[in-house]
């Protein structure tokens, strides 16, 4: 008997950091590497937040905490989901993790049963699937292809839903696509999941503040009939780069935000005292500085997609939000590149592009779409430019 569990075993290492690593062991080899590969704002945490930190380290608040957040900071969440998203909840309906994902992760293992399933769109986020499968449940794939801009429709949910259900996840802005999913559509998803009251939502907000082209943001919790069943999960690493301070947060029903506690409890408890209190300052003090990284977001948008649909073999959706773009690279497929190996599916595509050019990608079918890569253009412009350039020659180079 192998000393590792079934649950691991059912589970694979996120590809997204496979990716990272791979380029950072070929960087410390010498070889010229542009990493497009990570979600990571290449902005700096703005300084009045780094400077509350520096004030809790030396005030001496460097002690454990409540598990599952400071009162101040929840007061800040309760504030923020008021003031932008007409959102009300109570400090017992909210919750505070070491980032997004641990919130995720604790919600999927404090209700999943052996035998329930989760409703999953893809092209989905890499760590969602993990996660259910850790649990001990099963992930249920609803494709979603590029004539819909890979969003999911009422439809494709309704004719999914069973009595096995247990949740359904929404990411928008979307993580790997940018699609973002309008009032409109929501209100549209929300009409079929009225009719299944045994289907829990969480909604993963983390682009909540990416957003281009004068698009509003509408969260699903806002609808009345669906806010009681609805986890709606958020955090400061990307609007307020802060992925290194890892702080997310949550806000649901007081009956699932206080088994998340109890998890939490038993595994990290608190989320560093110190990053709480940066937390605090971020959600408390000056939005200044979002709409113009944003725009600056928008402006790398714009001629990463200009300069994708010149690139013979590759097309790009122009997405709406987040800081990815989810290109094709189906007319590549089927071609040797200039060392004479044969491009089988997106995997084989982005380990060459890789290897030949140093630009690292990841391959769309990391996230359930084949025939895909997605670029993250978090990162300068120069670097940009080159890793386009660079693309661009490869592709010529395919034959």
């Amino acid at each position: 008997m192998g000393i590792l569990s079934a649950s691991l075993n059912r589970i694979k290492p996120s590809p997204t950091m496979a990716v990272v690593k791979k380029a950072t062991e070929l960087k410390a080899s010498g070889k010229d590497i542009i990493s497009l590969g990570a979600g990571e704002p290449d902005f700096d945490t703005p300084d009045n937040i780094k400077q509350a930190a520096i004030e809790a380290i030396q005030k001496g608040k460097t002690k454990y905490t409540i598990v599952d957040g400071t009162i101040e900071l929840k007061r800040a969440i309760i504030e923020k989901f008021k003031r932008e998203n007409n959102l009300f909840y109570n400090e017992k309906q909210v919750t505070v993790g070491v980032g997004g994902k641990h919130v995720i992760f604790n919600a999927i293992l404090a209700t999943i049963n052996p035998g329930d399933e989760v409703l999953i769109p893809a092209p989905y986020w890499v760590s969602y699937p993990d996660i259910v499968l850790l649990a001990g449940g099963t992930p249920k794939f609803i494709e979603c292809g590029e004539d819909n801009d890979f969003k999911v429709t009422p439809e494709q949910i309704e004719k999914n839903i069973n009595n096995k259900t247990k949740w359904i996840i929404l990411n928008s802005p979307s993580n790997p696509t940018g699609s973002v999913y309008t009032e409109e559509e929501l209100r549209g998803i929300g009409k079929v999941l009225e009719k299944f009251p045994h289907v829990q939502i969480m909604s993963d907000d983390i682009y909540e503040h990416v957003l281009y082209d004068n698009l509003k943001f509408f969260t699903i919790a806002e609808i009345p009939s669906l806010f009681s069943r609805t986890l709606t999960v958020n955090g400061l690493s990307k609007s307020y780069a802060m992925t290194g301070w890892r702080v997310g947060y949550a806000g649901g029903s007081e009956e699932l935000i206080q088994a998340i506690g109890k998890i939490q409890s038993q595994s990290t408890t608190n989320t560093s005292s110190i990053s709480q209190a940066a937390a605090v300052e971020a959600l408390n003090g000056t939005q200044d500085f979002i709409k113009p990284r944003a725009d600056a977001f928008k402006d790398r948008r714009n001629f990463v997609v200009k300069r994708l649909n010149e690139i013979k073999g590759i097309n790009c959706k122009n997405p709406k939000g987040a800081f990815y773009v989810f290109p094709s690279c189906k007319q590549c497929i089927g071609k040797k590149d200039k060392n004479g190996r044969k491009i089988e599916n997106d995997t084989d595509f982005v380990t060459s592009l890789l290897e030949i050019t140093g630009v690292a990608v990841v391959q769309g079918s990391a996230f359930g779409l084949e025939g895909y890569f997605r670029i993250s253009y978090a990162t300068s412009m120069d670097n940009l430019i080159n890793a386009l350039n660079k693309i661009e020659q490869y592709c010529k180079d395919l034959v």
